[in-house]
């Protein structure tokens, strides 16, 4: 059996990304954090930042802090103070993205960013203790229960409402209570959790496939966009299942299995075992293409599924792990990568996104962490 290659990811993380994106990553002329850089670590001709991204590197600078990586304190307060400068609205909302130069060029309330705003305010109080932080996570649920509620369930997308609802945000969301319960101890952070997992259960999946797209009354869209479902995402809510099995002693047996079923049958790419990108409600391959990210989540989901269940990962947390630094770590500098290959492992992405780090880093760090026990089987 392939080994997982613990030293070449601690060396990765604390060698590599981290030191890179917190050199490279900063907008040095006008704050915050880039949204991406080229392969040759440079800025690029990008003129917007999306919230999500500064929010997912506030996150991953105060995990790092956490982890002892000494500089992680000042970058992660770096991204809070200009997150909170620049993208905070008057109505309690977040912009969705802003310039280059800082200012607010779709100040949309969209629940994926403000999800990820919850979660950066739950990191932040978590690795420094700042009360300001978490105050902020308290307002954003605020604003999106009060706001965003749809009326049969969940919430609204974004404002506007355009009539279609998302599973995405809602995962996230759910993601991001945990964080905050975590973080706080606040009950009503659980309690958001807790409804959104009851949402999981009775209309994003159905038992079999976990949707994506759905019309007002949580069916799923009549139409090929409410067909298109995504691996990546049966392999991450495990993940976030058993953080609330974890947290809450409150079974989730049997939705870990059966999501990452799915994934393992028809989310994987036989010939490079790459996750897909995207798949039909049917298992047929949509386009070929696997993302970083998709593969981060295979490695997470087996590892919360050992956790839930005992069944042993190595085989599959070493083939995925292996894979990304075979295929899309390799050639590139270190703590950068190729993002997405098509099904014939040609490169498609012209950029490295930050927004990757988040899901790197996260995967990563649980290995690290399980590491012990892995070992030993």
């Amino acid at each position: 059996m392939t080994q997982i290659p613990f030293a070449a990811i601690r060396d990765w993380i604390f060698r590599d990304a981290l030191p890179f994106w917190a050199e490279h990553g900063v907008d040095r002329e006008h704050g915050g954090f880039l949204e991406e850089l080229s392969h040759s670590g440079a800025p690029t001709a990008c003129d917007f930042k999306r919230v999500r991204v500064q929010a997912r590197q506030i996150y991953g600078f105060s995990h790092a802090a956490m982890l002892g990586w000494a500089p992680g304190a000042a970058m992660a307060k770096l991204g809070y103070d200009y997150l909170v400068a620049h993208a905070r609205q008057p109505d309690g909302s977040w912009a969705k993205s802003l310039s280059r130069d800082g200012s607010a060029i779709d100040p949309t309330p969209d629940l994926y960013d403000l999800a990820f705003v919850i979660f950066a305010m739950a990191w932040r109080y978590r690795a420094s203790g700042d009360a300001e932080a978490l105050a902020h996570a308290y307002a954003t649920l605020d604003y999106i229960q009060r706001s965003m509620r749809a009326p049969n369930g969940g919430f609204v997308s974004k404002l506007p409402d355009d009539g279609v609802l998302l599973q995405n945000p809602h995962m996230h969301l759910t993601e991001a209570c945990l964080a905050a319960f975590e973080a706080s101890g606040d009950q009503r952070f659980l309690d958001q959790a807790r409804e959104l997992i009851g949402l999981f259960k009775s209309k994003l999946f159905d038992g079999v496939t976990l949707g994506e797209r759905f019309g007002p009354d949580w069916t799923r869209l009549d139409s090929e966009a409410g067909r298109v479902l995504e691996p990546g995402h049966h392999f991450e809510w495990p993940w976030i299942l058993a953080q609330h099995q974890r947290l809450t002693g409150e079974s989730v047996a049997g939705y870990p299995e059966a999501l990452i079923a799915f994934g393992e049958r028809f989310g994987l790419d036989e010939r490079s075992r790459a996750v897909f990108d995207t798949v039909w409600d049917d298992g047929a391959v949509l386009q070929g293409a696997s993302r970083a990210w998709t593969n981060t989540e295979r490695i997470k989901g087996w590892l919360a599924l050992y956790e839930l269940t005992g069944r042993d990962p190595r085989a599959q947390v070493a083939e995925s792990v292996n894979l990304l630094f075979d295929r899309y770590f390799a050639g590139s500098k270190p703590g950068l990568w190729v993002d997405r290959f098509d099904r014939d492992g040609a490169p498609m992405a012209e950029a490295v996104p930050a927004s990757i780090v988040y899901h790197l880093l996260l995967a990563f760090t649980e290995v690290l962490r399980l590491e012990p026990k892995l070992s030993a089987l």
